[in-house]
């Protein structure tokens, strides 16, 4: 079956993550997304080690589902070629410096008056607005404006800390895919498009609403707790005999019945773990007191004891561990696409299950200018055309076997 946006068209003018990972939600749920890249390709594609066969692991992941055209835009014909495929788009991505498209001609006041119903989503590092609308962005520099490096880490006193994935990267492009569908609902009832306008920066905030509460009711900014939670205890990484294992007694109910399952009914009792506030209050000491019993038996022990109590628990999972878990495998997660150059490649598969129209993971990334030739036949090139403009550089031509 065709995915929920079977029929959407969507025109990705982004490089490296976050521009990607919004083309890559809507590919997986269904649109055609065709990649723009300039000639010498997205940054992406040499963002190595690793390679598979010569072809960047992390192009590969970023991008797969996705059609590729590869377009000088410093040539007429280049930028002719994306203004035809941008006036029938339903949807453009970009995460160009500002002003970038208004230079090329193909800013969105100007394409809505060739195109009215498109959306238009832009993805920046401080969004278009405000007093640093004119800077770069990137993840590392997000996240500590964001306040979020204050947040992560072991604990006061330790330098700060990146959270390990770029998660302002990763965030942005799913709100931006979000505002893309929203406007897109939108445009479905009224026939109007409009512009989509979000940023790393903006990204990374959302990820401090606990501590933003925290900080708006005490005028108190919170600091790191390791794996530990900012309102509630015990919900943190304990040590077993042999690794780590994540325990979530976030709840009174919780907290009782994993003293009970711990054989430690006594704390239950402890004036300094009565409450939820207590133990936050005393969090320290609470820790002291499960470590010493859990550093008792082994990780499997007690995740089959936590399992069998109903408490919610797991282990705490290298990622190839994650990749060969039995819930990763049976949500279809880690699906395998085929790859011109590079042979059959893993990917990371759609995060959203759809009941009547499943969204897909089955093409690979595409070699640059894969698709190059067959795209602008479909936007109304002859071919006559098509291989005067690769003569003249205007595209660049990589039609698979």
């Amino acid at each position: 079956m065709p995915g929920p946006l079977n029929g959407c068209k969507v025109i990705e003018l982004a490089h490296i993550m976050a521009g990607p990972v919004c083309g890559l939600m809507l590919a997986d749920m269904g649109a055609d997304v065709i990649k723009v890249e300039k000639p010498t390709g997205d940054d992406t594609r040499r963002s190595v080690p690793p390679e598979i066969e010569g072809e960047s692991a992390a192009f590969m992941m970023m991008n797969r589902n996705k059609r590729g055209v590869a377009l000088d835009l410093k040539c007429d014909a280049g930028k002719e070629a994306l203004r035809r495929m941008l006036s029938t788009a339903d949807i453009v991505i970009e995460n160009y410096r500002k002003g970038a498209m208004e230079k090329l001609g193909l800013g969105y006041e100007t394409l809505r008056e060739i195109n009215p119903g498109l959306i238009y989503v832009e993805i920046s590092g401080f969004g278009r607005t405000g007093p640093y609308a004119e800077r770069g962005g990137f993840d590392l520099i997000a996240q500590g404006m964001s306040g979020l490096m204050s947040i992560t880490g072991e604990g006061p006193g330790r330098p700060p800390v990146k959270v390990g994935a770029p998660v302002s990267d990763i965030t942005a492009g799913i709100i931006g895919a979000m505002g893309a569908l929203a406007a897109y609902a939108n445009r479905l009832k009224t026939g109007n498009g409009q512009k989509v306008d979000t940023s790393l920066f903006e990204a990374a905030i959302v990820h401090t609403y606990w501590q933003s509460a925290i900080a708006f009711a005490t005028d108190t900014s919170p600091g790191p707790m390791g794996s530990g939670h900012p309102l509630n205890a015990p919900y943190q990484a304990f040590e077993t005999s042999d690794g780590w294992i994540n325990i979530g007694a976030a709840n009174q109910a919780n907290w009782e019945k994993l003293t009970n399952l711990i054989k430690a009914p006594v704390l239950a009792r402890d004036e300094r773990f009565i409450t939820n506030a207590d133990r936050m209050a005393n969090r320290a000491a609470l820790e002291g007191e499960l470590n010493a019993i859990l550093r008792q038996k082994s990780t499997e022990y007690w995740l089959s004891i936590f399992e069998k109590g109903g408490l919610p628990a797991g282990p705490v999972l290298s990622i190839r561990e994650m990749h060969q878990d039995p819930q990763t495998l049976a949500r279809e997660m880690v699906p395998k696409v085929h790859h011109p150059v590079a042979g059959d490649v893993q990917t990371i598969g759609l995060p959203v299950k759809f009941s009547g129209t499943p969204g897909r993971v089955e093409n690979a990334a595409p070699l640059l200018g894969q698709h190059s030739k067959s795209i602008l036949s479909e936007y109304g090139f002859d071919m006559g055309e098509i291989e005067a403009m690769v003569q003249q550089g205007a595209i660049i031509s990589n039609e698979a076997t």
